[in-house]
């Protein structure tokens, strides 16, 4: 199920959220400090928390989150159970992608390397499922995309492990695919580590799958979860290297154009991050030249790469480096309706977030709510956007709208 948008969070969910602002608040602590001392949570599922959006069901979790306050269960949630031997039948819910977190915790197919399970896999079936998974992913679905892949990781790695020889390679590009949709999901989510995890486990399947390019399609996933973890050197090493290694390649066929023309976009992204304008620019024009080559929108490894997604990045590009000019020139022209709703919504926040840099109140206002309307998750846990809204606030004053306000409770960007 999607989390709720804003209007239909329950009241005890809300009630909670703010009690943990609060404690977290007389403490001195940010967000990003109180997620710190929290087993694999990031910021920007604090703000969740504290909004209401994010429920925290489960009873572990509240512990670690009373003790990282420094007080107790009842005292956080008095409506929770009291320690002792009932707990263990506490209904455990999985919050986020929490169950997608656990299955690449640990080695998901022990039981197939003692040979305790020698079936054959049905590939037709898992590959039905690889595909409802990037289906949720680019619908910013996590929490189906959690409670899918506790089941079919383990039976896709244990597939790898009991296929025919003949169909061994098949299994392995369906994993690799599997563990890509993780890395975006994660990345999106803000959980850049589990994100470096997927990415790199979903590399080492590509490569036994035999299909090249699909390597250097979890390169592009890897390259992202480096710049959510800051590590724009690594990010850009890893890059540059794919990118001089396709290159070597005279006669790319559609599929291999799309990656490399991805790449392109990574490394335009990871520039743009580090204010390098010229360099992101260059990028930009890269990607435009091989979508040219390419001559049509396609979406080869769920990249949706093609001139349509060049002209997304390059507003993406323009904000990020303060050209709202450029942005909502280059935006005005992009018919993006073929792209997922991921892609949509990620266009008119990024075209919200040029006219907030104009001062085009009302405009920037309704960019934002259209994007979170086409992918509430993208617009309400996304930091830029979180200090677009902050911005608008502060400058409309006591003339901010009701429509704004909303949207500033929803996104967290007044915590």
């Amino acid at each position: 199920m999607s989390k709720p948008t804003g209007k239909d969070v329950d009241p005890r969910d809300r009630a909670f959220g703010k009690r943990v602002a609060e404690l977290r608040k007389e403490r001195g602590m940010t967000q990003q400090q109180l997620a710190a001392l929290l087993n694999g949570r990031t910021p920007s599922w604090m703000s969740q928390v504290e909004r209401g959006i994010q429920p925290v069901r489960r009873f572990d979790l509240l512990q670690e989150l009373a003790d990282a306050l420094g007080v107790s269960t009842q005292a956080l949630d008095p409506g929770a159970p009291v320690p002792g031997p009932t707990v263990s039948n506490v209904q455990v819910v999985s919050n986020d992608l929490d169950a997608a977190r656990m299955v690449i915790a640990g080695h998901p197919a022990l039981s197939a390397l003692l040979g305790n399970d020698t079936s054959r896999p049905d590939l037709d079936g898992l590959a039905q499922q690889v595909e409802r998974i990037w289906s949720l992913t680019h619908e910013a679905r996590f929490a189906e995309v959690s409670e899918m892949v506790t089941a079919l990781i383990p039976a896709l790695e244990l597939a790898v492990r009991t296929a025919s020889p003949e169909d061994r390679q098949s299994a392995y590009r369906l994993l690799a695919r599997a563990y890509q949709a993780l890395a975006a999901a994660f990345a999106r989510q803000g959980d850049s580590r589990a994100s470096w995890v997927s990415a790199d486990r979903a590399v080492s399947a590509a490569e036994l799958s035999g299909d090249t390019f699909l390597v250097f399609a979890g390169v592009y996933r890897m390259v992202h979860a480096f710049v959510r973890l800051g590590s724009t050197a690594e990010a850009e090493h890893a890059v540059s290297s794919a990118i001089d290694a396709l290159s070597t390649r005279q006669d790319l066929p559609p599929e291999g154009l799309s990656v490399l023309g991805s790449l392109h976009l990574a490394k335009a992204l990871v520039h743009a991050r580090c204010s390098q304008r010229s360099e992101a620019r260059a990028e930009i024009e890269k990607a435009r030249q091989v979508a040219g080559r390419l001559g049509e929108d396609r979406n080869d490894y769920n990249l949706e790469f093609g001139p349509t997604n060049v002209a997304v990045q390059a507003v993406s590009t323009a904000v990020d480096l303060g050209d709202a000019g450029e942005a909502l020139d280059v935006g005005a022209s992009v018919n993006a309706e073929a792209l997922s709703p991921e892609r949509r919504g990620r266009l008119l926040m990024d075209l919200g977030r040029a006219h907030a840099q104009r001062r085009h109140m009302a405009d920037a206002v309704g960019c934002l709510l259209r994007a979170e309307e086409i992918s509430p998750e993208t617009v309400q846990n996304h930091t830029a956007v979180r200090e677009a809204v902050r911005e608008l606030v502060l400058v409309t004053g006591s003339k901010a709208s009701t429509e704004l306000m909303e949207l500033a409770e929803r996104t967290g960007a007044l915590d």
